[in-house]
């Protein structure tokens, strides 16, 4: 790719229904040397379509939540019905969105295909995951309804006491919304998906897409867990903590030997991995070639912000698969990037990078 076309590609990702004559206003060249630029980029394979479709050939599609998170932080112990003093921020978020976002600044091409509503939040949900790296052409506009939001409140130690939200937006999403961007899903190397999107699409998802290519899944709630649990079996890759574990299989999680037994059940039903959540006991990993693996790092000592870090370990995962990494990278990967996740107040650390995520295997490990 010239200097040129790698221009106006950069362009064309960001508005793929751009008009041929603002590329050559914004560049200050000829409209006749943009389409010239434009044929040798469709010629070369980057683009197709009037309506560019960008061929990354070598990313991720992420379906699911796109959120504004809204989140405050006891500064004493939390006293129910009482006004408690406080820090309150507010943030992107979504469980998908966040790993499409964690996996951008690891350097991760990425699409997400979500439902944001036509207000502020909407708006602002677009733009600044945009800025962030991911490409969010694929997302559809609710006409006068809110965008996604989550609220919640974190204790003292900055670990989650309660939480609440309004995910509404996303039921506007259907199979065929998802169908019109099949050849976008299918053309990705892995797909990632949260079950807060509507039921039939996860089933759509998991039975039109589980054989095609590998998914990856965070059943981010007990509540989602219920609903992700019939079609569960088409899932590749599954990020479970141990409650969630528990309503996927409704076996007891609360010795080593029941999660054990709980990965057992879930690998018979097809998963291939499982990642379980084990808090200050690390990660337990599992696949269905009998590999069993159970890693920690050293306990982070002043947690920021404790809700990112699941996001942040899928991000790891899905990066980690794409790069080819063995299981015990991959996990400690995963464990450090949890890490860099908790040690900013927001729900995703701007500094998320390779680099750090390298610093803290080395001082963690």
């Amino acid at each position: 790719m010239t200097s040129r076309e790698r221009e106006i590609l950069e362009i064309i990702k960001k508005q793929p229904d751009i008009e041929q004559s603002e590329i050559a206003s914004r560049l200050n060249i000829a409209r006749a040397s943009v389409a010239v630029h434009i044929s040798n980029l469709q010629k070369k394979g980057y683009i197709s379509g009037r309506i560019y479709l960008v061929n990354d050939f070598d990313y991720a599609v992420g379906i699911g939540a796109a959120n504004v998170d809204i989140c405050g932080r006891s500064k004493n112990p939390i006293i129910m019905a009482d006004s408690n003093p406080g820090a309150m921020s507010i943030s992107l978020g979504g469980v998908t969105r966040n790993i499409c976002e964690n996996l951008a600044r690891l350097g991760g091409s990425v699409k997400l295909i979500s439902a944001l509503g036509s207000d502020l939040y909407g708006r602002m949900i677009r733009e600044e995951s945009t800025a962030a790296g991911i490409d969010m052409s694929q997302c559809m506009t609710v006409d006068g309804h809110p965008s996604s939001t989550y609220m919640s409140l974190l204790d003292e130690h900055g670990e989650m006491y309660v939480a609440l939200s309004d995910m509404s937006v996303l039921q506007r999403m259907d199979m065929d919304f998802i169908k019109r961007r099949e050849s976008i899903i299918k053309g990705a190397r892995l797909l990632v998906f949260d079950p807060a999107l509507p039921e039939a699409v996860v089933e759509g998802i998991t039975s039109q897409y589980g054989d095609a290519l590998p998914l990856f899944c965070d059943p981010v709630s007990s509540a989602y867990a219920r609903r992700l649990k019939p079609y569960v079996g088409k899932v590749h890759t599954l990020k479970p903590n141990r409650m969630e574990l528990t309503v996927l299989t409704g076996h007891d999680t609360d010795t080593p030997e029941g999660v054990k037994a709980a990965c057992e059940i879930l690998l018979c039903r097809g998963v291939k991995r499982i990642f379980v959540s084990m808090g200050h006991e690390g990660c337990l990993y599992m696949d269905s070639e009998g590999n069993m693996v159970q890693r920690a790092l050293s306990p982070i000592e002043n947690i920021a912000n404790a809700s990112g870090a699941g996001d942040a370990f899928t991000a790891a995962v899905i990066y980690s698969y794409l790069k080819g990494f063995g299981i015990n990278r991959t996990i400690d990967y995963a464990l450090a990037a949890g890490a860099v996740a908790v040690s900013a107040a927001t729900t995703i650390n701007p500094e998320m990078s390779p680099e750090l995520i390298e610093k803290i295997i080395i001082e963690r490990g």
